[in-house]
């Protein structure tokens, strides 16, 4: 797989459905005529009219998504968080209720002809939303009836997101810390605190922070498209290349900060491999392990992936005891599964990391002919563009002695770069 972009969400205000369509389409503009298309060809003409508009917000110039409805074409864009208590049944000159079951809204999409992807990808966020309300009120998944969210604009938000996720492939996602926002929200089963039960499910791994805004920060169905896409633990690439940004906003203001959310692409596939990324250092240290205790959990925490690299080193510690220091090279998105296996295959009580940027040299795998085979080889290219040849170790192993090891690994890395 060839990922090629990255895009990281600010959720400066929070994020909504219609928050994210508009920082996406403020970024990437001409996507605009794809999710017009695929919007289209889902909603009916009397649910509205789709608004793609400019604003500003706290100072800042936005885009606006919303569906505007027939009878409030004079009036500002509903604001897609929880229910507010306006009536939902048709009234004369309105647009016609929207499927409330999930699997009328499920064959909705499905039947619609969107462009390449876009159903799956819909589908995808409504499916996390769907197992997120029947968790909450403990019916199966086909019995889920949604409420808040059953209307023609999240169906909206739903189906724009989808279109534009599709259309941008294979690409990886990362969101900052999203703010908890508080108070409560009125919803068809009354007040609840916020975030709403629902939403509180959808955002499980996610980092919360207090800004000290209360409100409905991020909503059902903006939750729901961020457990769609990102992975909790991912992060913003240290080194890439930043393409376009866009601003979104919602349609209130809120006290001190502006309503937005900011969507970054970046460009990741400027070098074959990257030359700069970032890493977890996971350390702790031991004394009261056996030799072989540390052996075997040395080779456990080697072999679990998202460890890079493991290095083990003796030291003397407090009371002049002798303890080994193990420090881990560890993947972003796993250090938390790895430090808690650390903490399980050995006896310590606490572990240290930090974040480090490394560069890594673009290498390739290649092999060569020797007296007993074929050996493998690593090719490195150096930043002057020269190339130097390391021999696979295991593959000269089988040699007795080590001036016998050295000879052919010598003879064969030379022999290679000739």
């Amino acid at each position: 797989m060839d990922i090629r972009r990255h895009v990281h969400l600010d959720a400066v205000g929070g994020i909504a459905g219609d928050m994210f369509v508009a920082a996406m389409l403020d970024a990437l503009p001409d996507l605009e005529a794809r999710v017009r298309a695929d919007l289209a060809a889902v909603l009916p003409v009397a649910a509205g009219r789709i608004d793609i508009t400019r604003g500003t917000s706290g100072g800042l110039a936005v885009r606006r998504f919303a569906l505007v409805s027939p009878v409030d074409r004079d009036d500002p864009p509903h604001d897609h968080h929880h229910d507010h208590g306006h009536p939902r049944g048709p009234v004369d000159g309105a647009r016609p209720s929207a499927p409330v079951r999930y699997d009328d809204i499920v064959a909705l999409i499905r039947a619609a002809p969107l462009a390449p992807g876009s159903a799956e990808e819909a589908l995808g966020i409504l499916r996390r939303l769907g197992e997120a309300e029947s968790r909450v009120h403990g019916v199966p998944l086909s019995a889920v009836h949604f409420h808040e969210i059953a209307d023609w604009d999240s169906l909206a938000d739903v189906t724009a997101a989808g279109s534009i996720i599709a259309a941008l492939g294979e690409v990886t996602w990362s969101v900052s810390d999203l703010p908890r926002g508080g108070g409560r929200v009125r919803t068809r089963h009354g007040l609840l605190p916020v975030p709403a039960p629902a939403t509180a499910l959808l955002l499980e791994g996610f980092r919360l922070v207090d800004d000290g805004v209360a409100g409905e920060r991020v909503t059902p169905t903006g939750a729901a498209i961020l457990a769609h896409l990102v992975d909790a633990a991912a992060r913003p690439p240290a080194s890439a290349r930043l393409l376009a940004s866009g601003l979104g906003a919602g349609t209130r203001e809120l006290p001190g900060i502006p309503n937005i959310l900011r969507a970054m692409v970046h460009d990741i596939a400027a070098r074959p491999l990257p030359t700069r990324d970032a890493v977890f250092v996971v350390a702790f240290d031991v004394d009261d392990m056996t030799g072989e205790e540390i052996g075997h959990a040395a080779e456990r925490l080697r072999a679990t992936p998202g460890v890079f690299d493991l290095a083990l080193a003796a030291h003397l510690g407090k009371k002049s005891r002798p303890l080994t220091t193990f420090r881990l090279l560890v993947d972003p998105a796993r250090r938390d599964e790895v430090v808690d296996l650390c903490l399980v295959e050995t006896s310590t009580i606490g572990v240290r990391w930090h974040m480090v940027e490394r560069r890594v040299l673009d290498r390739r795998a290649e092999t060569a002919a020797g007296s007993g085979g074929s050996l493998r080889l690593k090719a490195v290219t150096r930043p002057d563009g020269s190339v130097t040849r390391k021999i696979e170790a295991d593959d000269i192993g089988r040699l007795d002695g080590l001036a016998a090891r050295r000879r052919m690994a010598r003879l064969t890395e030379r022999n290679h770069d000739d």
